[in-house]
């Protein structure tokens, strides 16, 4: 049996995602033009709003500077009180404000145009004093709020999240901002570790085990003991990769023939491995290696020279799976 708040709930989240739908047939040529501004931004964009609108500003500007825009929160109210020697004649201003008429907001406008920032509006009324001012206007009218008062911003606020989140992503998109560009940005937590690189988990320099092709076995059985990977990179006499040994290779090995001591490392090599990057994000890596099996794998330069090996085991320390 449902009770009064489980129904007051689904009503909320009804008109919260009817608001946002709303806004789907709203788009056109004007929301592009927004978009276009922001992409020419040669400054910072500058987000701005009262109240709770002042809390959704914050996290669009999250969102552009997370997604390779220079963005921050500019607070109206402080603005008018200095803090609009913070603006500059390349930036753009991002207004949100419901009513178009809030007070901080408004008093910001004539500042706005001395300065020579860029205004784009994010409004419910497209006739307000600040849809007015602005260089582009986007309509983010709502029917009613989801509050049973139809008092508290709530499915307003949550539109204009929405189109936010909306004109971010489109941004994202024109400019080219790629997976690496986001993995730059983000270098820390869970998500760091799921866009680290290759590079940032390989073992490299002394720490990686190399052998020549001319190296006997048992100097081979050092290097893949004193580097505890369980495997060596073999190189050629120019120092590029011509192969690895691992210890399955050994097991191999001495099931065909118990003189293994006579070997060289070029003799029971496995040739052409798989090779990566060192720009390779970590996530990728170990998909190749679930894909081939295999425990490590060999990271070279554009010359097939080894650069170092980053293992499965060097993933988990991360905690990246």
């Amino acid at each position: 049996m449902s009770t009064a708040s489980l129904e007051l709930a689904r009503t909320v989240l009804r008109t919260e995602a009817s608001a946002i739908l709303s806004l789907v047939d709203r788009l056109d040529e004007d929301f592009e033009r927004a978009v276009g501004l922001l992409c020419e931004c040669r400054g910072r964009v500058a987000v701005t709003g009262m109240g709770k609108s002042g809390i959704i500003c914050r996290k669009i500007a999250a969102t552009l500077s997370s997604t390779g825009t220079a963005a921050f929160f500019l607070h109206p109210a402080e603005a008018i009180h200095g803090d609009l020697g913070t603006l500059r004649d390349d930036d753009v201003v991002v207004a949100v404000s419901r009513s178009g008429e809030t007070e901080e907001v408004v008093r910001l406008l004539e500042s706005i145009r001395r300065i020579g920032a860029r205004l784009v509006a994010i409004t419910g009324d497209p006739a307000s004093t600040l849809s007015r001012a602005a260089d582009v206007a986007l309509n983010c009218g709502i029917a009613e709020e989801a509050c049973p008062l139809n008092l508290a911003p709530t499915a307003s606020t949550t539109a204009a999240l929405a189109l936010g989140d909306a004109l971010a992503m489109a941004v994202l998109v024109r400019k080219g901002f790629r997976e690496e560009d986001f993995a730059s940005l983000h270098p820390g937590g869970k998500l760091g570790r799921r866009l680290m690189r290759v590079e940032q988990a390989m073992h490299a320099g002394e720490l990686a085990p190399i052998v020549s092709v001319t190296t006997r076995m048992p100097d081979v059985f050092h290097e893949m003991s004193s580097k505890r990977l369980g495997m060596t990179c073999v190189v050629d006499e120019n120092g590029r990769l011509a192969g690895v040994f691992t210890d399955g290779d050994l097991r191999r090995q001495m099931m065909r023939s118990a003189d293994v001591l006579g070997l060289t490392a070029g003799d029971v090599m496995t040739r052409s491995p798989v090779t990566i990057g060192r720009r390779l994000l970590a996530v990728e890596a170990l998909k190749i290696m679930e894909a081939r099996k295999i425990t490590s794998v060999v990271v070279v330069d554009a010359a097939d020279r080894v650069e170092g090996v980053v293992h499965l085991h060097d993933l988990w320390r991360t905690q990246m799976v």
